[in-house]
């Protein structure tokens, strides 16, 4: 059986470098598709679960380029396209954070199922109920198919049955865009759900 080997009675000294936080650059990242404008993001962790990320916003036409080990320089000016791609959503559940902002710029999003680490039932009702709440039609099974009324999304209260981190994020950047105040109740209060709504400030 593997075990940590602790030797106590020594101080710690030195300098570390925190890397930054994957749960917080995922929905940071699909923010993004909210503006034409340039976005630059600093330490952004390169991991699997970004570059994933990063290749369903290059799908969708996101310009995308390094500039540094841990900076990356995003411009969805060109976007068009608002099917996610299902291979590579996949291999990521935060893929389904695109939902909030497509539907909030485009109108619509034509999202598969997510994929990620199978750690039990994970529901998407949280993020779809706060998407019904800000008016969108919520259609499909397997496939979700979003579209926001005529005249775009409207202000709203929204509580979430259940504090989801994602449905949070989902929710919030649905109402980005939406002129009014959206209040969301229950809603999650994670340092990476923090740092999405400091972006969109």
């Amino acid at each position: 059986m593997e075990k940590f080997v602790i030797q106590g009675g020594v101080p710690l000294s030195g300098e570390l470098t925190v890397a930054g936080n994957k749960n917080a650059a995922l929905p940071i990242l699909a923010a993004c598709l909210l503006t034409e404008e340039e976005v630059l993001l600093h330490r952004v962790p390169r991991i699997r679960d970004t570059e994933a990320q990063i290749a369903l916003l290059e799908q969708l036409g996101v310009a995308v380029a390094w500039v540094a080990d841990n900076s990356v320089r995003l411009c969805a000016a060109g976007v068009t396209d608002v099917t996610v791609d299902e291979e590579l959503s996949k291999q990521i559940r935060a893929s389904f954070l695109l939902a909030g902002p497509l539907l909030a710029r485009f109108g619509e999003a034509r999202m598969p199922p997510p994929g990620g680490d199978f750690i039990g039932r994970r529901r998407l009702d949280a993020h779809l109920d706060a998407f019904a709440d800000l008016g969108a039609a919520v259609e499909g099974d397997r496939w979700i198919e979003l579209k926001a009324p005529a005249g775009g999304l409207r202000p709203c209260a929204i509580f979430m049955d259940e504090p989801s981190v994602m449905g949070t994020e989902n929710a919030l950047m649905a109402a980005a865009l939406t002129p009014g105040p959206t209040t969301i109740a229950n809603a999650a209060c994670e340092l990476d759900v923090q740092d999405l709504a400091r972006l969109l400030s």
